[in-house]
């Protein structure tokens, strides 16, 4: 379990599991989300809830483990631009760490 920082004073959290993770991996869900100007707000946000709201539509039964990432960490309350950049810095960090131990999750 891994714990983000969702504002910049420190006060609000989010507990990320590893599931949550593999799910953002399974799904590419934080490819090609970011512009190229690299500014993570609101927008931003929107648009990853826009892209798991789509993918979740297009399933007849949706996965148990997309919905699971909805609840614990994308649609949370804490969840805010600051929140989804400590996300991504997770997910980049979480992926490098995986790569060097060489060990896969599927």
């Amino acid at each position: 379990m891994y714990k983000i920082q969702t504002n910049q004073s420190g006060t609000r959290n989010i507990e990320v599991s590893e599931d949550n993770l593999i799910t953002l991996e399974k799904y590419n869900l934080l490819q090609d989300l970011v512009d190229s100007n690299g500014i993570i707000d609101e927008s931003v946000l929107d648009k990853l809830k826009l892209n798991i709201r789509s993918i979740i539509n297009s399933q007849d039964v949706p996965e148990k483990e997309l919905i699971n990432l909805c609840i614990d960490v994308i649609y949370h309350n804490n969840m805010k631009a600051f929140g989804l950049h400590q996300l991504i810095m997770l997910y980049i960090n979480w992926k490098d760490s995986k790569e060097k131990t060489g060990t896969e999750q599927f």
